[in-house]
């Protein structure tokens, strides 16, 4: 077993001692252990690649994966975006796959259309640097777009298929996609995809998979649910990582965002719909903050209460029973109301306001991560108390990532994917009566669109989206034995 120094974040009462540790390491890393690779020895189909591209020599997740895909191997490799990870998975295919072999060969599975046609972008650049009868056929499949393409794509015997869960499950029901031929599958940014709400899709196109076949899945973040999906479709995979060579999962990340005072509340109903968490809590400085983000949060259609000492111990049982047993998404508390919480399921901590108290941080920031589970705490930072913050992460020695506060444009999108994929699931499920029945109102949406009345639509999806904020995204609650077992041992 592998050990590191860290800090325990998840003990009551932490100072800021540090101690040596066990990692739990999810999967064993390849055996036999394969030497890097370099451009020189690749195969001339990936060179000719990597020239398309203009890529003059391979990035470290490439050098170190790309031996494992061609070797066949199934693999699960932590790696974060901009990494260079899209290439490592996309080069060997230019060796696996067979021109001459009509039919899905490879199939790519991501939770958005903007990363799929990303993906599909960079596979068509590399296919463009092979010879012309060498070179593939290919299509980008996801929903809120016509079919009609994508099935003359298939007809047409595409032999890569990147896409999101929901639509290519619904062209496998149809009968239009057929995985007969399959070699390859890859699962890319696993985690995303999970807080996307795809994982009852994934159960259900499993379905469709061959039982031979290599298996890849790539993940910024490893959690339980993400491990536990690797899995569910590998086959006894390798496990790779960046971080410094050391196998290691992520119990807990930590993130901040300097925002304005004024839109404090509105960036946290944005990160709540961006994060989309299974269960969290909003900590605040104040009762009055816990009043007032309870209502604001309720008004917007999130699934939240608050708790403050005003509250009545029947009253504050009340909503605390709601958070044990899943029915309440977003508890809005003081650090002084949330003493005693124990919820083994929170996956996220939003730290409305800097802690008065420094010691306060590691209180709330671990009242996720429990038994083994991953979690992420989240801090709005001010300017003027930016300087805490940074005290903070001095004296606890955390490794706090700093990000810019999505877009309104940005969130829109996430916010569109997810219904979208809802909307279709809820599709996919209804009986031929009802679907003939829908098919009366298809003329109406298409009047109010060319009409220019949208919005009669926007206010149909918008019930749709609060219904939805209301039910606990689905995603694998692995047991865990010896990750249950580690956190004892914390």
């Amino acid at each position: 077993m592998a050990y590191s120094t860290v800090i325990d974040l998840t003990a009551e009462g932490q100072k800021e001692n540090r101690k040596e540790q066990p990692i739990y390491s999810p999967f064993p890393a390849p055996d036999p252990e394969l030497p890097k690779a370099t451009v020189e020895v690749l195969p001339s189909s990936l060179q000719d690649g990597l020239k398309a591209m203009g890529w003059p020599s391979l990035m470290p997740v490439q050098e170190t994966a790309i031996p494992y895909l061609l070797d066949g191997r199934d693999l699960i490799v932590q790696s974060r975006t901009g990494s260079g990870k899209t290439g490592a998975f996309l080069l060997p295919l230019l060796e696996s796959l067979d021109s001459n072999e009509k039919g899905t060969q490879a199939l790519v599975l991501c939770p958005t259309r903007e990363l799929a046609k990303q993906i599909l972008g960079e596979f068509d650049r590399m296919n463009g640097g092979l010879p012309k009868e060498k070179q593939l056929r290919t299509i980008a499949v996801y929903g809120g777009t016509a079919y009609g393409p994508q099935l003359d794509a298939f007809k047409a015997g595409a032999q890569l298929v990147v896409g999101t869960p929901g639509r290519i499950l619904d062209h496998l029901q149809r009968g239009a996609l057929k995985l007969d031929n399959l070699r390859t599958l890859i699962l890319d940014e696993a985690d995303e995809m999970l807080s996307m709400g795809f994982y009852p899709d994934m159960r259900k196109l499993k379905r469709y998979l061959p039982g031979k076949r290599t298996s890849y899945m790539w993940s910024a973040t490893m959690p339980y649910a993400v491990q536990r999906v690797g899995r569910e479709f590998l086959n006894e995979p390798g496990f790779i990582t960046l971080s410094g060579g050391t196998i290691h999962v992520d119990i807990m990340a930590h993130r901040a965002y300097l925002v304005d005072p004024m839109e404090k509340d509105r960036v946290l109903v944005k990160l709540i719909e961006m994060e989309n968490p299974e269960s969290a809590i909003v900590f605040t400085n104040t009762k009055r903050q816990v009043e007032y983000l309870a209502t604001f949060l309720s008004n917007y259609g999130i699934d939240a209460a608050g708790i403050s000492s005003d509250l009545t111990q029947k009253a504050r049982e009340k909503v605390m029973g709601r958070l044990r047993k899943g029915d309440l998404r977003i508890l809005v508390a003081t650090d002084v109301a949330a003493r005693g919480i124990d919820v083994l399921d929170l996956s996220h901590v939003f730290q409305y306001d800097v802690p008065q108290d420094m010691e306060y941080y590691i209180h709330r920031a671990g009242r996720t991560a429990r038994a083994g589970k991953s979690g992420v705490a989240i801090s709005f930072v001010t300017a003027s108390d930016r300087k805490d913050l940074k005290e903070i992460e001095r004296k606890y020695e955390i490794d706090m990532e700093w990000r810019d506060v999505p877009t309104d444009e940005e969130a829109s999108a996430r916010v569109g994917e997810r219904l979208i994929n809802l909307l279709e699931d809820e599709l996919r499920e209804l009986t031929n009566l009802e679907r003939e029945r829908i098919k009366r109102f298809v003329p109406v949406v298409k009047m109010l669109v060319e009409e220019g009345e949208p919005e009669l639509l926007a206010m149909l999806l918008e019930e749709a989206y609060e219904d939805s904020l209301h039910d606990a995204p689905a995603a694998p609650r692995p047991s865990q034995p010896k990750a249950e077992e580690a956190a004892k041992a914390q």
